[in-house]
């Protein structure tokens, strides 16, 4: 049986790692290579690295910053934010990322997922997937970083990303994300439910037992957090072992 993957979540902006709350509202809160070497001493069991304004300024990921936290830090890294196209994710791999996150690329031309499962694996791509509840109250995915709603449900596009080649989906609420309430247990038990690729639970930890019920009751395979390791005294140790008394299968470090 897989351990259940406990993963911190650095956002760029501009150099500098931010947090905020629905996806605005941003706020420093440090250097992303000191950030990543801490997670990294805690046996964070892999980094996701998200570059939140490279789509909508419609650029580059730093791909020197890049490096720089993969010359520092042991652990699997995910780099994501405005890749567009296979070079994207050869010269992110090269830089020292050992999976890509695809997201407005991937909405906007599916058939990106399977060209770049083609050339470098499905377990290289990761589908992020970015959904808030709309006025009727259903589901709905965004782009562009949560700016540009796409008319999709997740459900149906956690399915398509599956069959197209992604190797794992990662769920982000932006109606929970930054707020510390918990994670969207019914969201994530929806898509996890739909396919049978790895689900990544984001947005709204603020408490251990939050991750708990994301595994429990969303059935997620992992479970990213950002807001909870910056603005409390929890740690990834800590984390763990509550994971763990609770009875969830984690790596031991």
């Amino acid at each position: 049986m897989l351990k259940i993957r406990l993963i911190p979540t650095l956002l760029l902006k501009e150099s500098r790692v931010v947090k905020g709350s629905n996806y605005q509202n941003w706020r420093d809160v440090g250097n992303p290579v000191t950030s990543a070497k801490i997670y990294d001493a805690q046996g964070a069991d892999e980094l996701f690295f998200l570059d939140i304004t490279a789509t909508s300024q419609n650029r580059q990921i730093i791909f020197d910053l890049v490096s720089r936290v993969a010359d520092e830090c042991f652990m699997p890294l995910t780099i994501g934010g405005g890749v567009r196209t296979i070079e994207d994710i050869r010269k992110l791999l090269s830089c020292g990322a050992d999976k890509v996150a695809v997201n407005t690329a991937a909405l906007r031309n599916p058939g990106f997922i399977a060209e770049a499962a083609g050339f470098f694996g499905s377990q290289c791509i990761v589908v992020c997937m970015d959904v808030k509840k709309n006025g009727n109250g259903n589901y709905e995915v965004f782009a562009c970083g949560g700016k540009e709603p796409v008319k999709k449900n997740p459900v149906e596009w956690a399915r398509q990303a599956q069959e197209k080649g992604a190797g794992e989906i990662l769920v982000s609420s932006i109606d929970r994300d930054g707020t510390m309430q918990g994670y969207d247990t019914e969201l994530i038990r929806s898509v996890s439910d739909s396919v049978t690729i790895p689900v990544i639970a984001a947005g709204g930890a603020g408490k251990l037992e939050h991750f708990v019920e994301a595994v429990n009751k969303g059935g997620a395979s992992a479970v990213a957090a950002g807001s909870l390791f910056n603005f409390t005294d929890q740690n990834l140790i800590k984390t763990r072992a509550y994971m763990k008394t609770a009875g969830l299968n984690v790596r031991s470090v």
